[in-house]
């Protein structure tokens, strides 16, 4: 159904409030008939048509019920069947865990669930069955014994009943495919639905589990494995020879010099048979829609049964873009099969996970990471990682874009500082630039949140950009998102208090992956500036005794604000000591816990305070 407006430029306010009015209700009547209508069979789902970017990371609300905390990905799994999976773990849509701030609180977390699909008229005979394939962990977190992921049906009476369990434990690079029989009489009915639920920590992004490859149809057996289907699978490497994202001003200095030599994926043979494939392969710019390259077809070539298979291509892109200060490319691989001629999943057309894509953006920032995590890494109040960069020409740094995983306890509002580090042989040497901060979550998975400078950061060659956490008590709980499938992982620095040394040249630190921090670029310059002194031990930035009867002191003489405040986080006391001023009589306050907040002007550390009557 659907409701045409007048083609007229200008019609009366009414008319025009009115048919918007209708439209709205029309949508939502459809909408509302869409979810009770029962699917037919086949049910199937690959997870191919989504993304790790915010709005395309949910379940197709074609055939799973809206508000599922499930994120539909490309990158947590290793060794999936086809691109896309739907990953399980402890948090939200919203990237707020399923309880927060009880590290150990376990229970229910995420939940995939199918819409109704009618079964009505089918017995045993029919020979139903559900398959999919299943993975612990991948390149999340490890689920423990007692973690679990189960697949539940739902009965005439409007009972789930489960049907398949499996615990946490060993994991492994493996995706074993399950068949679940349908035979219960009490299954076939018009409100069939199935869903699987995960089980686990639920104060963060923990116990992690993917799932493939959803088929149920009748006329089927356990020996039905075996589909007619060559996908892609493996996110393709970067456009860019030494980022995944830089500023275009930059690119533009050397193009043919920051484009890499090659991009890569793989693509996967489901059947038992070999098959022929031919690829293309292309560039658009998605801002302008200008086709920057558009390979012919490659020759046929052959892969064998139950097999995977490299792809390679290379790019040619030489040029700048102009007057242009943005550029959105967007690369993709578009394998020729003929998978929609597939007989095997009738009604289904298999080409949908032929095309696979990424995109390289040139804009004002410099980034490592693909934009999405697959867990986060902490450092504690002695440490400091740095990331490295290059420029091709001087720039500015105006402020760091940062994406920060809310685990365990929500740390909102706790201070933390980034440092801007010049460079000194080929490691971070003095910072020329410090700024607190306080901590602020991302409403969306992946999400950045944006920490401005409050001038421009004049840099003429390699800088660095890095953290601190300023805080003594917590430590554990500010983490910054992890890409560990990024190739960029030699780009780290790791001191642990005494030096500097670099990522998977040393045992102090040793990862694959990059930290989602991302330098903004651009602006107006500041003066240059050499080198800020170093800062004063946390420690320092204490108060005492503690636990108070009400006068509380302080040793260091450059204290410039102190706060207290509530659990809750509400303030209670400010004070801006005068010169000289070491003490402060806060026996008003009645017993129990407090936050207090210090500050000389470079740190700010947040400490507990009990008061005692």
């Amino acid at each position: 159904m659907g409701i045409a407006l007048p083609d007229q430029p200008n019609y009366a306010p009414g008319r025009r409030l009115r048919c918007i009015v209708l439209l709205i209700v029309s949508s939502l009547m459809v909408t509302a008939t869409w979810a009770q209508t029962p699917l037919s069979l086949p049910f199937f789902d690959d997870f191919s048509t989504g993304s790790a970017q915010a709005g395309r990371d949910r379940p197709d609300p074609v055939r799973w019920e809206p508000g599922s905390g499930v994120y539909i990905n490309n990158t947590m799994a290793i060794n999936h069947p086809t691109v896309g999976v739907a990953t399980f773990d402890g948090l939200r849509a919203n990237n707020q865990q399923y309880i927060p701030n009880n590290q150990l609180a376990q229970g229910y977390t995420d939940t995939l669930q199918s819409r109704p699909v009618t079964l009505a008229g089918l017995s045993a005979a029919d020979s139903v069955y559900l398959s999919f394939y299943w993975q612990i962990r991948g390149l999340g977190e490890s689920p423990d014994p007692g973690d679990s992921l189960t697949l539940q049906f739902l009965d005439r009476t409007g009972a789930w009943q489960t049907v398949w369990r499996v615990e946490g434990g060993s994991p492994n690079n493996n995706f074993p495919q399950v068949f679940i029989p349908v035979r219960d009489t009490r299954y076939f009915h018009a409100g069939f639905a199935f869903r699987f639920r995960s089980y686990g920590r639920a104060s963060g992004p923990f116990d992690t589990w993917n799932v493939d490859y959803v088929y149920l149809n009748r006329g089927r057996s356990r020996a039905d494995r075996f589909v007619k289907d060559v996908a892609m699978r493996q996110a393709i490497s970067p456009l860019l020879r030494r980022y995944t994202a830089m500023p275009l001003a930059q690119y533009a200095v050397n193009p043919a010099g920051e484009i890499a030599d090659s991009v890569t994926t793989d693509i996967n043979n489901l059947f038992n048979t070999f098959n022929f494939t031919t690829l293309r392969f292309s560039i658009r710019d998605e801002l302008t829609g200008q086709v920057l390259q558009n390979d012919p077809s490659t020759a046929s070539e052959l892969i064998q049964a139950l097999s995977s298979q490299r792809k390679r291509a290379v790019p040619r892109l030489t040029g700048g873009f102009g007057s242009a200060t943005r550029a959105s490319l967007r690369y993709t691989f578009d394998l020729l099969t003929t998978d929609d001629q597939n007989p095997s999943i009738p009604g289904v057309n298999l080409r949908r996970n032929d095309t696979l894509s990424a995109v390289a953006t040139l804009d004002d920032y410099y980034a490592y990471d693909d934009g999405s995590w697959e867990f986060a890494r902490q450092i504690g109040p002695r440490e400091q990682v740095a990331v490295r960069f290059i420029l091709n020409k001087p720039d500015v740094i105006a402020g760091v874009r940062m994406c920060l995983v809310p685990i365990r306890i929500n740390q909102s509002g706790q201070p933390f500082t980034i440092n801007v580090y010049n460079n000194r042989n080929g490691l971070p040497g003095q910072v020329i630039y410090r700024k607190s901060f306080a901590t602020q979550y991302p409403t969306t998975r992946n999400g950045f949140i944006t920490f401005p400078f409050d001038r421009g950061i004049s840099v003429t060659d390699t800088f660095y950009v890095g953290y601190q956490q300023v805080t003594t008590s917590d430590t554990t709980q500010l983490r910054i998102g992890f890409d560990k499938g990024s190739l960029f992982g030699s780009q780290i620095f790791y001191n642990g208090g005494t030096s500097w040394a670099q990522n998977q040249q040393s045992s102090a630190l040793d990862v694959q992956g990059a930290f989602m921090i991302r330098p903004v670029m651009g602006g107006r310059p500041d003066t240059v500036v050499t080198a800020l002194p170093e800062p004063i031990p946390a420690s320092s930035l204490s108060v005492y005794p503690n636990p108070t009867t009400g006068l509380i002191r302080w040793n260091h003489t450059q204290l410039r604000r102190l706060e207290i405040l509530n659990p809750s986080g509400r303030l209670l006391v400010v004070v801006e000591p005068g010169r000289g001023q070491q003490t402060l009589d806060i026996g008003h306050l009645p017993a129990g816990l407090y936050l207090i907040r210090l500050s000389d002007g470079q740190r700010t550390v947040v400490q507990k305070l009990i008061v005692q009557q």
